[in-house]
């Protein structure tokens, strides 16, 4: 290795905890999942048996209570594990920060009796989430979502459809959105269901420009009854639910973002330090080095972002709008990185022989998932302008 390669991120950890944990993390990532992404992403096999390994070393429920299998670490520590995850592959980062997602509700709202009964096997026993907002026709105007659950006796029936669900088909449980009420965000509730259950199906995955080993798919809800026991929070509760959840989960897709762009980085230092033009590694010309300086500086303001973002949310102060100019900054971040990567490797950075290419499909998805960037901006103006039509 040259003394010009990527070195590992210096990160600022507040306990040695933090840093066995984010070693243990890099191990994982360099040895089980970095060295299979790009032939599995290429033949869209999601790495259920990675989700596994994950579980049973404690990863998919970081933020949460020990008490219920949790990890009981900050947002600090958490999205930066994000960040190491989604930087060996996407699939696996935004994976977990989906199964987080798909958790809150419950982790947060829950009853004490709900939390005993689930959180120990969505936390650490091998299960796998979803999160059930968006559906085919109501996307950003989430509040509009027509998926039913009526009142049948001790429980309720849910019917529906459910669009762009990240592993929807696969998910083992499911936080599902559903109108019981009036129209507009008071008549939406929040149920948890499980995979399983009579009724609930997955269509055939969304085929993506990118992240091919993630499914996305809708999932049909024909009949699904759950007592009332799994529905979480009070009724027409779910919409407030569901935004708070997407506040912390704006916070894991700019972690994912950041990673991604580090590892397009690194692979542009890479490939720029040994590649020789004119009898001179490429990285010595002027135009590229300044490219790089870009680069870098970008993923460096991104991570302090979403770091900030998350030490507001571990301190219980607001952080919804530090949440959404995270979750902007870091994914057009990540869009114009991946980009100026495959610019530097040139004719190379355009084939599949090398992840660039991978990096820059992956990263358009980022602007788009969670509260697409126009809508970011849409909450940002809120906090600093007020309200509009006032």
């Amino acid at each position: 290795m040259s003394d010009r390669d990527p070195q590992p991120v210096e990160r600022q950890l507040p306990t040695e905890e933090a840093r066995d944990l984010l070693a243990l993390v890099r191990e994982i990532a360099q040895r089980e999942i970095a060295p299979r992404a790009a032939e599995e992403e290429d033949a869209g096999r999601f790495p259920r048996e990675i989700f596994g390994l994950l579980s049973e070393s404690g990863l998919l429920g970081l933020p949460y209570p020990s008490e219920y299998g949790g990890g009981d670490q900050p947002y600090e520590v958490y999205l930066q594990v994000l960040e190491e995850l989604a930087a060996a592959r996407l699939t696996v980062g935004l994976g977990v920060s989906v199964h987080t997602l798909a958790s809150y509700a419950l982790a947060t709202y829950g009853t004490k009796q709900q939390q005993v009964e689930h959180l120990p096997a969505m936390l650490g026993g091998g299960l796998l989430g979803a999160y059930c907002l968006s559906e085919p026709s109501s996307g950003s105007d989430a509040a509009s979502l027509r998926t039913k659950a009526v009142r049948e006796g001790d429980g309720w029936v849910i019917d529906g459809t459910k669009a762009w669900i990240t592993h929807g088909g696969i998910a083992d449980f499911y936080t599902v959105m559903a109108r019981t009420g009036e129209d507009g965000p008071r008549g939406i509730t929040a149920f948890l269901v499980p995979g399983d259950a009579p009724g609930l199906s997955g269509a055939a995955p969304e085929k993506k420009m990118g992240l091919k080993g993630s499914p996305t798919a809708q999932v049909h809800f024909d009949g699904v009854r759950v007592p009332d026991d799994r529905r979480v929070g009070e009724e027409g509760q779910g919409f407030s639910i569901a935004l708070a959840a997407l506040d912390s989960g704006r916070l894991g897709i700019a972690a994912c973002a950041v990673g991604l762009a580090q590892a397009a980085l690194d692979e542009a230092v890479r490939y720029a330090t040994q590649r020789r033009q004119f009898g001179r590694p490429v990285a010595d010309f002027q135009g590229l080095r300044f490219m790089i300086a870009d680069m870098a500086t970008q993923i460096e303001a991104g991570r302090a972002l979403y770091l900030a973002a998350a030490r507001l949310r571990d301190a219980g102060r607001p952080f919804a709008k530090q949440a959404a100019m995270a979750k902007l900054h870091c994914t057009d971040t990540a869009m114009k990185v991946t980009t100026d990567a495959v610019q530097i490797l040139g004719g190379y950075g355009y084939t599949a022989d090398f992840p660039a290419e991978r990096y820059m499909r992956e990263a358009k998805v980022l602007q788009i998932v969670e509260g697409t960037n126009q809508i970011q901006r849409m909450v940002i103006a809120r906090h600093v302008a007020g309200p509009e039509g006032r």
